[in-house]
């Protein structure tokens, strides 16, 4: 299963469809072409703004697993905290205009949309990965090393990252590609196309 999927489940595609009042189809066609970029800045703070224990800090920080609880709850998602989640991930919104234009392009949904969606989308990201954090005996280091490392965490976070960034089909067998996908060579990664268009993505 991939993360657009257990994010279906848990209730938030749905959540910001209602919220942007779009249908569920489009937010989630929207989510699988935003999500490779997300999780590449999330990756990229693990590897260059203290590791792991340092993303672990920044999710926190940033609202921790009550991210994602925003988006679920009944009230608007208050989306100024998504923008925060943005800006410590992508370092600028030029990079979060370059995301959503690529998605839009990949798409064909407007981009304006797009751009709505992203901070949803970073919130919600966030969120589970600070509640997988704190309900897995090994915390959100075991959970993202395993995912960066390419050991087998079966299931887990880093099985979820694996599928998404490397394309692996959820296999977590097959985690060696994480470790290329920063390299910027056209591995198939949208987030290494918009740095390199952006050249402002912090880290």
């Amino acid at each position: 299963m991939n993360l657009t999927d257990i994010l279906a489940q848990a209730g938030g595609i749905e959540s910001m469809a209602k919220e942007l009042g779009v249908p569920p189809a489009i937010a989630k066609q929207g989510a699988e072409a935003l999500l490779p970029a997300i999780l590449g800045g999330f990756k990229k703070q693990a590897q260059g703004g203290g590791g792991i224990e340092g993303l672990g800090g920044l999710l926190g920080q940033l609202g921790g697993g009550g991210l994602l609880d925003s988006v679920l709850g009944s009230q608007p998602t208050p989306v100024d905290q998504g923008n925060d989640v943005l800006g410590q991930i992508f370092g600028s919104k030029e990079v979060s205009r370059d995301v959503a234009g690529h998605a839009a392009a990949q798409t064909g949904l407007d981009s304006g949309l797009l751009k709505k969606m992203l901070p949803i989308l970073a919130m919600m990201v966030a969120g589970y990965m600070a509640k997988q954090g704190s309900e897995s005996g090994g915390g959100l280091g075991d959970l993202i090393g395993g995912a960066l490392g390419g050991s087998d965490t079966s299931g887990g976070l880093g099985g979820m990252l694996g599928s998404v960034l490397a394309g692996s089909g959820g296999s977590a067998g097959g985690l060696g590609g994480l470790g290329k996908m920063l390299d910027l060579d056209g591995d198939g990664n949208p987030l290494d196309d918009i740095i390199g268009m952006a050249g402002k993505l912090r880290g």
